[in-house]
């Protein structure tokens, strides 16, 4: 029996990665479950799980999930702090998966750890990659990505020696506005753009996903995880999001990782690696799709890669405030406050507007994106 915690369990990557565990119960102790502030569905699944600690974030919440709790054996804590402590006990594999910044402590404390992190909180790598990677070394710890595109990555790379590698490709939907002109993106929609055509994701990762912003900030993702230089980090449009990544060797041999577009097959190689486990998900029908296709990114109409591969050559804070911006110009499109074509332009904006200084940890990476946030919000105020 391996023990698991799950930071952020009542998300869509907490959601998948307890319907895997919920199939082979035997095999797993569950130490923490957190989320941020949904007490009775955390209660509910902490019941069902048996944790032995159950976190909101959000310390209002914290009454509701004690009286979910009761008499269950669970307890019950709430805080920035109890959510590190959470991290921090312990459990074989962690499963970070709080959206944010809010993630990046919690994170960091189960990295400290020295065991198994299992990574979707995609704002610890963008944000505080030199940081991350640093701890990582330094305690010893397994870090295994769980976007699918990084998780296809990884798994190509099982076959070979990074120092062999000549190039990897991240594969690119090009999301729901990929044929659009630049006219008709100017008038896109909230709704439109959160229309995902494969996969069920968030409000804010299907709209970077809309901008391409996503892409480019999964290129600083690995940049970090896989050393090979940004000049040999590529990415290619890929309609029906089977390919995930590709990795090519100097031999010109390319592995390419399939899958259906379904978040629990890339949770379900970080949590058996280096073994397999069995998945629900359906089978792949390559004759049932017919082809698949592939074309190059369009940085007129979507300038995000290349804003973002721009942060990354420039380092330091970049990335950072790049991820910061890009929160905050995604928060005004979904209220209705700026148009969808703006989103990119704005985290340019702050990238261009002001240096930032280098964040030597992780305090000066949260300071960083605060005053990134607010440099983005004064923008916004003037446009």
């Amino acid at each position: 029996m391996r023990s698991i915690s799950i930071l952020g369990a009542t998300g869509s990557i907490g959601a998948s990665t307890l319907d895997l565990i919920r199939r082979d119960r035997e095999q797993w102790r569950v130490v923490a479950l957190t989320a941020n502030c949904q007490a009775s569905q955390l209660a509910e699944l902490a019941r069902e799980f048996d944790a032995e600690v159950a976190v909101v974030a959000d310390e209002s919440c914290l009454p509701a999930l004690r009286d979910g709790l009761q008499r269950s054996g669970t307890e019950a804590a709430a805080g920035a702090q109890a959510l590190c402590e959470a991290a921090a006990r312990g459990a074989d594999v962690t499963v970070a998966a709080i959206v944010g910044c809010a993630g990046l402590a919690p994170t960091m404390a189960a990295i400290q750890q020295g065991r198994v992190v299992a990574l979707a909180n995609k704002e610890a790598l963008v944000s505080a990659g030199n940081v991350m990677t640093a701890a990582v070394a330094q305690h010893g710890a397994t870090l295994l990505p769980v976007d699918s595109e990084h998780n296809a990555i990884f798994q190509c790379l099982q076959a070979g020696e990074i120092a062999d590698v000549r190039s990897i490709t991240l594969t690119a939907s090009g999301g729901p506005f990929r044929t659009w002109t630049l006219e008709q993106l100017a008038r896109a929609t909230p709704k439109q753009a959160v229309a995902h055509p494969n996969w069920d994701m968030g409000a804010k990762i299907s709209v970077d996903s809309a901008t391409m912003m996503n892409k480019g900030l999964e290129l600083i993702e690995a940049h970090h995880l896989f050393p090979v230089g940004l000049d040999r980090l590529n990415i290619i449009i890929h309609p029906q999001s089977v390919v995930h990544s590709m990795v090519e060797y100097r031999d010109r041999s390319t592995l390419a990782q399939l899958g259906p577009s379904d978040m629990r097959v890339p949770i379900a190689s970080a949590l058996a690696w280096p073994q397999r486990m069995d998945t629900p998900c359906q089978p792949l029908d390559l004759a049932g799709l017919g082809e698949l296709t592939f074309f190059a990114p369009d940085e007129e109409r979507f300038p995000a890669t290349r804003i973002a591969r721009a942060a990354a050559e420039a380092g330091g804070a970049a990335p950072a405030v790049l991820n910061a911006a890009n929160e905050i110009a995604v928060a005004a499109f979904l209220a209705g406050q700026i148009g969808f074509t703006r989103i990119s332009l704005l985290a340019q904006q702050v990238l261009e507007c002001a240096s930032f200084p280098d964040p030597s940890n992780l305090d000066d990476v949260l300071a960083v994106d605060t005053e990134a946030r607010a440099r983005a919000a004064a923008l916004l105020e003037r446009a």
